[in-house]
C-alpha cells in the first residue's frame, strides 16, 4: 500500500519543489499533484484571479516537467492529481484539459475533477465526456469526487452532486467508460446531513473506486483533519477496503491541518502526516490479518 498526499497546502508555504522534497524526505511514496492555482476561484468576485502561478500562465508544462524532475531526484512519483474547481465557472472549465495534461506530463494516473454540485447525473456527464476523448490520448483517468453543499438553516451538509451511494452511482453510469473512475473523499461522506457513510459508499462503489481524499473530521463539518485526530472510525473504513478489494493508494487530504501553520518547521506538519498515513497502512494491514483469520 503506498502512501501519498496532496502538496497544495504545503505548497502555500514552501513553494510545489520545496513541498515534493519535504513529502519524500517524510516517507511518502507518492505526491497528489494540486492543481488549483492554475484557475485560482475567488468566492467574492465568482471569478477566476490572476496569480501569476506558473500552472496558470503559458509554461505551465514546462513547471509540471520540472516537478516531475524534482520528484525523480527524490525518489517518489506522481499518483494522482486535483484539477481546479468549481467547474460550474467557465474560466475554470477551461482549464480541466489542461490539468489532465499536466498529471500525464508529471506521471500521475489520475486527474480528480468535481461534478457540478448542482447539476444531475446526466448533466455532468456532458462535461466528462466531452474531456473523456483527451484523457484517454493522455492516457489519464478522470476521478469524479463525492461532493456536499451546506444548509445554513439547518446547519447540516445537504445534497450535491456523488453525495451518495445512488446519485455516485448514476453518474458513474451515465458516463461508462472505464476511463471514468471514482475517488471518495471520507471526510465528504461522513458529514452530518447526507444520510450516508464512507463504509457505505466504499461498498457501493465496488470496483469504480480507484482513488481516495483521506482525512478526518467530527462527523459534521468538513475538516479536512489529520487522520486519528477527530471522530472517522478508520478501522470500519479500512474493513469496507477489504471487502471490495481495493487497489489504489492512500491519499491524504488534510489540507486543513498545514493551515494552522504558525511560523513552525512545515517539515515537522509533513512528518506529522506521513506518520498517520503509515498508522492508516498498519490499520489496513491489521484488518487484512483479522479477516484471514475469521476465514
Amino acid at each position: 500500500m503506498r502512501i501519498s498526499t496532496e502538496i497544495g497546502s504545503i505548497a502555500k508555504y514552501t513553494g510545489e519543489e520545496q513541498a515534493v522534497r519535504l513529502v519524500a524526505a517524510a516517507g511518502f511514496d507518492c505526491y497528489d499533484f494540486s492543481m488549483l492555482k492554475m484557475a485560482e476561484y475567488n468566492y467574492t468576485v465568482r471569478d477566476v484571479i490572476e496569480n501569476g502561478h506558473p500552472l496558470h500562465g503559458p509554461a505551465y508544462l514546462k513547471f509540471a516537467k520540472h516537478i516531475r524532475h524534482v520528484a525523480q531526484e527524490c525518489g517518489i512519483t506522481c499518483n494522482q492529481s486535483h484539477a481546479p474547481f468549481p467547474v460550474a465557472c467557465p474560466a475554470v472549465r477551461d482549464m480541466l484539459k489542461r490539468a489532465i495534461e499536466c498529471t500525464a506530463v508529471a506521471g500521475g494516473s489520475c486527474c480528480v475533477i468535481h461534478p457540478n454540485n448542482n447539476l444531475s447525473a446526466e448533466r455532468n456527464a456532458e462535461m466528462y465526456l466531452e474531456l473523456l476523448p483527451f484523457a484517454r490520448e493522455c492516457g489519464v483517468k478522470i476521478a469524479c469526487e463525492n461532493m456536499w453543499c451546506w444548509d445554513s438553516a439547518a446547519d447540516t451538509a445537504s445534497f450535491a452532486a456523488c453525495c451518495d451511494p445512488d446519485d455516485f452511482l448514476a453518474h458513474l453510469r451515465a458516463v461508462n467508460d472505464p476511463f471514468f473512475v471514482a475517488c471518495l473523499d471520507l471526510g465528504h461522506a461522513e458529514m452530518r446531513g447526507l444520510g450516508t457513510s464512507a463504509p457505505e459508499m466504499i461498498r457501493a462503489l465496488g470496483p469504480h473506486l480507484q482513488a481516495l481524499h483521506m482525512h478526518d473530521n467530527d462527523r459534521w463539518h468538513d475538516s479536512h483533519q489529520i487522520p486519528f485526530s477527530m471522530q472517522i472510525d478508520f478501522t470500519a473504513i479500512m474493513r469496507a477496503l477489504h471487502d471490495v478489494d481495493y487497489q489504489g493508494d492512500f491519499t491524504l487530504e488534510a489540507d486543513r491541518y498545514l493551515s494552522s501553520y504558525q511560523g513552525d518547521d512545515p517539515a515537522r506538519r509533513v512528518r506529522e502526516l506521513a506518520d498517520a498515513a503509515r498508522r492508516l497502512v498498519a490499520l489496513w494491514e491489521q484488518t487484512g490479518r483479522d479477516a484471514d483469520k475469521k476465514e
